[in-house]
């Protein structure tokens, strides 16, 4: 064994019947997180997961990724009246501070500063949003990491708050009326519980209501817009058209990409909105881009997996679609409505960004943004503005700034800021992307980064990274953590682009999901056998790693094929496929998922349900496991992270073949990872990472100059 002894959970008699077939359920209790139960369970797993972890290499790791992650952090700035702003971070800050300056070379100013709201920067800006005449920002802050948050406003000219605070606000638009007087935004009704902390709660989000603040008045005056009593479950998003005309209703169900449209002219709102629906249904999803009177620009994926851009004239009776820009073999990810115009199109090429400026009036393309291989972090422009910023990374960039003025095609857009991190040379790493075949047939990319002169000998230790779900695609990206575990620990990194995200469209996406899902863990495990009999690594030395949807990915592959891994970091998983749809806004998952009500889907989902899937095998000991989640996290509740963990003590602890550790870590403070603070994300991966050193055996090598 492996010397830790697990604390003794207690084990519940709670059976429940699932369409004729009996599960038990030993750890419902753990679903209770204020519980004394729960509290001293969560203390007694950080009890032995703390002393494993805190070891000298962690130490030497943290040194080197405080050193180099000390680097300033610049974000787009953008354009709101006569005034520029941007994000910035001197580099170990816990929050990056929003800057205003009166002129692109002006001296910057202290706009919004979120460290001075909490001694411990757990308070964190998710949202601006400025009014039509740009004197006021509104702004949503959430504590601890959690979903909840709160609206304040904000004086431009002043740089001081109005007395407006909105709370109770979670997966929120914010939408100013163009009289300037007040926005749209959504709220939830308040938790049942006393004195509650928000974010500890597991009520299930339901009832979703669109209201109307008018600034300088309370909230229990706000107006009430929209709400959908007959369907508790839909989402209410609002926004007002750039011309101030149109008020537009998104109404989704759940994370499927595909909304309902409807239409409102704008007036004073004085109660419930009477829109016409004009899309009245969920076959594909719409974003607008722009209108000229009644004719409205859409994106959307109607008929066209991997997107396209239509027009719609919204004072015909019927709703009848004209083709802009057609689909192509790309991903049209995003639009933006730019110079009056113009479009600017971001698609994705084999998981690798491209830009391109089109014509609004006929969808022409006018010319293509020339990008390097990898992802547009950030775009900044303005429907009646020519001036353009966009921010480039990939795994060896850590970010380049670009501004360009697209009235100008003979003028090639120029470096406005380029991020120098201290210490990391990009020439000493190589990237490249790989086309393996998936147990189906099905050709997966992954992207592989190493340092150059590596010897391909089954040895390196390596990371494999997944996600694989609602339609999120991941693309190269910068990370300290990682360079310094390919360039101090000898480390192979690789990405893997499986099915369930957006890569290749609406299609690579359903082929990850409900009855398709276990597509997911075959890509998965077939990315793994790739860099094994590529000899970039071999079991023992292999971790594989994946966050939320990611955390379901790397645990149902840990139960399926468990000795292919040396090691798997699973953090903020959805771990209980039987239950998840009723805490918080699990529900909306069921999109992706599925649901265990149904008894064709409760089929598919017990199959792979982490915690409903863990069984020792007298032949192949589990990987070591670290499972992370955090106390504030009310996206994937933590009782996810405590039931399999408990499951996979009692299951396995005991056994002689189980030497590998199976560990969690509780934090608290602290969310599904929106947020959260850098002190408290370094903290983290020093903390997964001196894990991996300590399963899979590996050595420090100092950097050169040490």
């Amino acid at each position: 064994m492996s010397g830790i002894k697990y604390p003794q959970a207690e084990r519940g008699d709670v059976v429940e019947d699932f369409h004729g077939t009996k599960v038990a359920d030993p750890y419902k209790w753990l679903e209770d997180p204020d519980a004394e139960k729960t509290q001293e369970f969560v203390k007694a797993q950080n009890d032995i997961s703390s002393p494993f972890i805190d070891t000298p290499f962690r130490k030497v790791f943290l040194d080197r990724l405080k050193e180099v992650f000390d680097f300033p952090k610049h974000g787009c700035p953008f354009r709101r009246g006569t005034k520029y702003y941007y994000f910035f971070n001197t580099g170990l800050q816990n929050q990056a501070i929003l800057y205003q300056k009166d002129s692109l070379d002006g001296e910057p100013r202290v706009f919004l500063d979120p460290n001075e709201l909490s001694e411990d920067g757990t308070t964190a800006i998710t949202g601006i949003r400025f009014s039509k005449n740009d004197q006021y920002m509104a702004y949503n802050l959430s504590k601890a990491g959690s979903d909840w948050s709160s609206i304040k406003v904000r004086d431009t000219e002043t740089g001081k708050d109005l007395d407006d605070e909105l709370e109770w606000v979670k997966f929120s638009s914010v939408a100013w009326t163009h009289d300037n007087e007040g926005f749209f935004y959504n709220r939830y009704n308040k938790p049942n519980k006393e004195n509650v902390d928000a974010g500890t709660e597991t009520d299930t989000n339901v009832d979703q209501k669109l209201y109307y603040h008018r600034l300088h008045t309370p909230q229990s005056e706000d107006v009430l817009c929209y709400e959908t009593p007959d369907h508790p479950k839909w989402m209410i998003h609002a926004s007002v058209t750039e011309d101030g005309k149109y008020f537009l209703l998104y109404i989704s169900e759940g994370c499927k990409p595909a909304n309902r449209v409807y239409v409102a002219e704008a007036a004073p709102i004085t109660g419930m909105l009477q829109p016409r629906k004009l899309i009245d249904n969920f076959d594909a999803d719409y974003s607008y881009i722009a209108n000229d009177g009644s004719i409205f620009t859409f994106k959307t994926n109607l008929n066209a997996p991997r997107s396209r851009i239509v027009r719609i004239d919204i004072s015909k009776d019927e709703v009848s679609f004209d083709e802009l820009v057609p689909e192509t073999k790309d991903v049209l990810e995003t639009v933006r409505w730019i110079d009056n115009d113009k479009m600017l199109l971001n698609y994705v090429r084999d998981v690798k960004d491209v830009l391109q400026l089109h014509a609004l009036s006929d969808g022409s393309l006018l010319r293509p943004i020339e990008l390097d291989v990898g992802s547009l972090s950030g775009i900044a422009c303005h429907y009646d503005d020519s001036e353009l910023f966009y921010q480039f990374t990939s795994f060896l960039t850590p970010g380049i700034i670009y501004r360009a003025d697209v009235s100008k095609p003979d003028q090639q857009p120029s470096v406005f800021y380029e991020t120098k991190v201290e210490g990391f040379n990009a020439h000493e790493f190589v990237t490249e992307q790989v086309f393996y075949d998936s147990k189906d047939g099905t050709k997966i990319p992954m992207f592989i980064v190493h340092r150059k002169g590596i010897q391909l000998d089954g040895s390196n230790p390596t990371l494999l990274y997944g996600y694989g779900g609602f339609s999120i695609s991941l693309t190269p990206f910068f990370s300290v953590s990682r360079t310094i575990f390919c360039g101090n620990m000898g480390g192979v990194f690789a990405l893997a682009n499986i099915r369930g995200g957006n890569e290749y469209g609406e299609d690579w996406h359903k082929a990850g999901t409900l009855e398709n899902k276990q597509n997911c863990f075959d890509d998965f495990q077939a990315a793994a056998e790739y860099l094994i009999a590529n000899k970039y690594t071999c079991a023992k030395k292999l971790a594989i790693q994946g966050g939320s949807n990611g955390g379901l990915l790397v645990a149902a592959c840990a139960n399926q094929r468990p000795e292919l891994y040396g090691a798997v970091i699973a953090q903020v998983g959805v771990m209980d496929m039987l239950h998840f749809h009723k805490f918080t806004i699990g529900h909306a998952w069921t999109t992706d998922f599925g649901c265990a009500d149904d008894p064709e889907q409760f089929k598919w989902l017990i199959k792979y349900s982490p915690i409903h899937n863990v069984k020792h095998r007298p032949d192949a000991q589990y990987p070591a496991m670290l499972l992370l989640t955090a106390d504030h996290d009310d996206r994937v509740v933590p009782l996810h992270t405590l039931k399999l963990i408990a499951t996979l003590q009692h299951e396995l602890g005991d056994k002689e073949n189980q030497t590998n550790p199976l560990l969690a870590r509780i934090e608290v403070k602290a969310g599904h990872g929106a947020g959260k603070p850098t002190q408290k994300r370094l903290e983290e991966m020093a903390d997964v990472f001196a894990f991996m050193a300590k399963t899979l055996d590996i050595q420090w090598t100092p950097p050169a100059s040490a």
